[in-house]
């Protein structure tokens, strides 16, 4: 039985049993639990298990704040109220947890969010699968002149097709060198009984940053919201971007929906305002023009402002 067909009779026996609970569950989340959302090429987000919903955001800042939120009409309002006003903690009471194989060079610069619980699969234990990430050639840029850890422009087809396939032979030869120094086959058996293998956790060592890799990930809403106000943003990686994307949209939306509408309005399409930016804004409402050499800004901040506010 193929892996893909084993992977779906697991999601369908899981889904075939379902579980009484008394405790407070997301009828959106809950039909779309265990199901996995196919991100990149070979890459997937699926929902393991959640605590909360928008209810329990409510009933924490009731208990939290008291008498200072009864003029809030509905929990929506409250909640609104709460994400407009940095108030943080009741958002904490929501958790969940996420099943997601993404590549190892987007695991790495994932895990500098601190804030969640991890267990990635372990190559010192088990062997990893044949499956690399390709960008599509799209996606292929050269590097920015202005950033230096993002990518602008196009590459010409030439050098886009060149660069592909130095990527995908990179990443073949690599792996059949790990599969030879492990000697052994998925199942554990010996490829060649006349000769040692070197150990999973020094042959893995060779194989590229493009190599797929899995963990379970474990965190609270505040954090996880968090963690789409960077990685949902523009400026992000476009990979990284695709799994927060996917996250958001697909999930978040989902379990919490009056979270999801004031996270959009207050943060995540907001934009804030520097002191200075605030009096270039009140100067432009009286008519007056302020031009960037006498704004007190720098380039970056003048350039964003402008293109934000549509100033001229």
């Amino acid at each position: 039985m193929s892996e893909k067909k084993k992977e779906l009779n697991e999601i369908k026996n899981l889904r075939s049993k379902p579980k009484k609970t008394l405790r407070v569950t997301s009828a959106s989340l809950e039909s779309i639990i265990y199901k996995p959302f196919k991100v990149l090429d070979h890459g997937f987000i699926r929902v393991i298990d959640y605590m909360g919903d928008d209810s329990a955001i409510v009933q924490s800042a009731r208990v939290s704040y008291g008498e200072g939120t009864k003029k809030v009409s509905n929990d929506s309002g409250l909640i609104r109220y709460l994400m407009k006003n940095w108030h943080t903690t009741p958002f904490e009471m929501c958790e969940i947890k996420l099943h997601i194989k993404l590549p190892i060079f987007i695991a790495r610069q994932w895990i500098r969010h601190r804030t969640a619980n991890v267990n990635e699969y372990s190559a010192r234990y088990s062997i990893l699968d044949k499956e690399f990430y390709i960008p599509k050639a799209q996606n292929m840029s050269s590097q920015s002149k202005t950033n230096k850890q993002g990518r602008e422009g196009s590459l010409s087809k030439k050098d886009t097709k060149k660069f592909l396939e130095i990527l995908k032979d990179d990443a073949e030869r690599n792996y059949k060198h790990y599969e030879d120094m492990l000697n052994e086959k998925q199942n554990g058996e010996i490829k060649n009984e006349n000769k040692k293998g070197l150990s999973r956790e020094l042959a893995r060592i060779n194989l590229t940053l493009n190599t797929y890799t899995q963990w379970y990930w474990k965190i609270d809403l505040h954090n996880l919201l968090h963690f789409l106000y960077l990685r949902e943003d523009t400026h992000a990686q476009y990979e990284i971007q695709a799994y927060a994307e996917i996250i958001l949209n697909k999930i978040v939306k989902r379990w919490v929906p009056h979270t999801y509408n004031a996270f959009k309005e207050f943060q995540l399409e907001s934009f804030n305002l520097s002191r200075t930016a605030t009096e270039i804004i009140k100067q432009r409402l009286k008519g007056k023009k302020i031009s960037y050499e006498k704004s007190g800004l720098n380039k970056r901040e003048w350039n964003e402002l402008t293109r934000r506010f549509g100033i001229k």
